[in-house]
């Protein structure tokens, strides 16, 4: 998979080994259920090349993966993780 980088993903002073670390490595990986009509959303949880867990949000187009939101994981999205 390709992997892209939107401007925007590195707004939380996330590097891009970093973002490319947990992406690579996820926990979570799955669809944003939204009622705003876009389905092509995505979140996917990992840890980067520090042991933070970062959440990542991202679109998928073919074999490509544009990520355009990263940073620490807020707790809203822990419950993703549970088994």
């Amino acid at each position: 998979m390709v992997i892209e980088f939107k401007e925007s993903a590195f707004r939380h002073n996330k590097s891009e080994a970093d973002i490319r670390c947990a992406f690579m490595n996820p926990c979570y990986d799955g669809p944003i259920e939204d009622d705003s009509g876009k389905n092509n959303r995505f979140i996917r949880l990992g840890f980067d090349t520090s042991g933070n867990l970062l959440e990542m949000l991202y679109n998928e187009y073919g074999d490509r993966a544009c990520i355009f939101h990263a940073m620490n994981c807020r707790s809203i999205f822990f419950s993703l993780l549970e088994v």
